[in-house]
């Protein structure tokens, strides 16, 4: 049983109380963000394990207390330089309301603080604990549509395999027994997050060999995608075998969990035998007397770390007027060969909630043809919940749209100018008459135009918007979709291609003085 030296050194209270200033100061400046990552851990299944992070993570530092106790704290302020990108990382993640990065950010700046103010052989004997927190960040759930992606491939060729005809159409697909549908509830990212967090900590706790803890790691990343691949498997397959009585309620995630912990405890059964002894703890000799030079330095790193934590916010305030405010007017293009009518092409509406202002008709040709359709949806003034591109921003919503599905998805260039497309389908699979033939379907292309500038990768838009931002540009940005259907649009998509080749340069234009009317009169 490790004891803790009587009494507890007195060379650790100022380190200690000066780091408990520095983070209450993080703390308070940082609320938003902090916040913010508590409430994703409230809302969302998929994070409700980020619950138990930090009070893991204070344990994990407890059980090394002996060691601590026996090493002297010395400020290292070379960490202070750490800070610095820190903070420039939650700045541009603020400014481009992106969770993520202003979490990481903030944890990274929590824990740079721990060698900072306790020094380098402090910080080192808690090294896994301070990299454990960041198990707290919310953070992955742009592997959905991956995962989903691979959980549709995998069933399907598992259903094939097993002698069972199969119709499929993008994550949906049709089996003589019944329709289907892998939606996000069926990525398995819950059964990853979670296996990830525990497999790391079993193989930390287990495990002396880095080459095993990697080894586990590796494991408990891929076991429950491939758990998950054989869980839907299975589900389909009561399904088909029981005419639909088993696995298609709330047994279905019974079913999905009960399996995921029986495989959980088999690969942490397994990985058991391979387990090492706990090492004895290493104390350290008996270091140099508190000295009133050696309080000063500790004063002086312990103020300048606390204005280096402060500055990004300082900075965030500052640009927070820049740029245009107040609700955008949109008003479509004078396009030459074409009319304006301002009613949708057909049903369908992307899912671009909380835009500051929308544009949806259709361009119809005066000389006669299909026509085309066209979305905007202006963002400005952006913030958490009204932000351009977010994780549940897109073409089709797989989990609120119940009408569209999309059925395809890939990337195309216009003078070199990249466009997303996809193909939409308006109908319930196992609705559609002839194998699917009948259902109404559309071909959409989409990019973002930000502060006058095209891109289609959601990371660099972005981190553009977020420099426009911070350079005093403001942060217009807009998302703009042209469609037609399928049936219009002729080979390789050549209707909508000839019409963006046409009349992106009217489009561009019009948003551009949208941006600039707007920006003139607030000066």
């Amino acid at each position: 049983m490790i004891r803790l030296p009587k009494p507890w050194p007195k060379s650790w209270n100022m380190p200690l109380l000066g780091l408990a200033l520095a983070w209450g100061l993080l703390a308070v400046l940082y609320f938003a963000t902090g916040a913010a990552m508590v409430e994703i851990w409230n809302r969302s299944e998929t994070f409700a394990h980020a619950w138990v992070v930090p009070p893991i993570s204070a344990w994990l530092v407890w059980r090394r207390r002996a060691e601590l106790a026996s090493i002297t704290p010395k400020p290292a302020p070379l960490w202070l330089l750490a800070l610095l990108p820190l903070g420039l990382l939650w700045l541009l993640g603020d400014l481009a309301a992106a969770n993520a990065a202003t979490q990481f950010a903030l944890l990274g700046m929590g824990v740079v603080l721990v060698p900072a103010l306790l020094g380098n052989e402090a910080a080192g004997r808690i090294t896994f604990p301070l990299g454990f927190l960041f198990f707290a960040v919310p953070f992955g759930d742009f592997l959905t549509p991956w995962l989903v992606d691979r959980t549709a491939d995998f069933t399907v060729i598992a259903l094939r395999a097993t002698g069972i005809p199969v119709f499929r159409e993008g994550t949906q697909f049709v089996i003589p027994t019944g329709s289907w549908s892998v939606v996000q509830a069926c990525s398995g990212i819950r059964y990853l997050m979670a296996s990830v967090m525990v497999g790391t900590l079993f193989a930390y706790l287990n495990y002396r060999s880095y080459k095993k803890r990697w080894v586990f790691v590796g494991v408990a990343i891929l076991t429950p995608l491939v758990a998950n691949w054989l869980r839907a498997y299975m589900i389909v397959m009561l399904g088909h075998l029981s005419g639909n009585k088993l696995a298609v309620g709330v047994d279905h995630i019974i079913y999905g969990w009960v399996f995921f912990g029986i495989i959980m405890l088999a690969m942490f059964m397994i990985g058991a035998r391979w387990s090492d002894p706990d090492p004895e703890p290493v104390l350290a000799a008996p270091g140099e007397a508190s000295t009133t030079a050696s309080r000063n330095r500790f004063v002086a790193v312990l103020v300048a770390a606390m204005l280096v934590v402060a500055l990004p916010t300082g900075l965030r305030a500052q640009v927070e007027h820049a740029g245009a405010h107040g609700q955008p007017s949109l008003a479509a293009p004078s396009l030459p060969g074409m009319n304006w009518v301002a009613e949708p092409l057909s049903s369908w509406e992307p899912h671009f909630k909380n835009a500051a202002g929308t544009l949806h008709g259709r361009f119809e040709p005066t000389a006669g043809g299909p026509a085309v359709g066209v979305f905007i949806g202006y963002y400005r003034d952006q913030r958490y919940g009204r932000q351009l591109i977010t994780s549940v921003n897109d073409m089709v919503n797989i989990e609120e749209e119940k009408e569209w599905s999309r059925t395809s998805r890939g990337l195309d260039a216009v003078d070199g100018q990249s466009w997303r497309t996809g193909e939409l389908r308006g109908q319930a699979l196992d609705q559609v008459s002839g194998g699917g033939n009948q259902a109404p379907r559309l071909r959409v292309w989409q990019t973002y135009w930000i502060n006058g500038r095209p891109f289609v990768s959601d990371w660099q838009a972005k981190l553009y918007g977020a420099a426009q931002k911070l350079l005093g540009q403001g942060d217009d940005a807009a998302v703009i979709l042209v469609y037609a259907d399928k049936a219009s649009v002729g080979a390789d998509d050549a209707r909508l291609r000839e019409f963006v080749k046409q009349n992106w340069a009217a489009l561009d234009t019009a948003l551009r003085g949208v941006r600039d009317r707007d920006a003139a009169r607030q000066q």
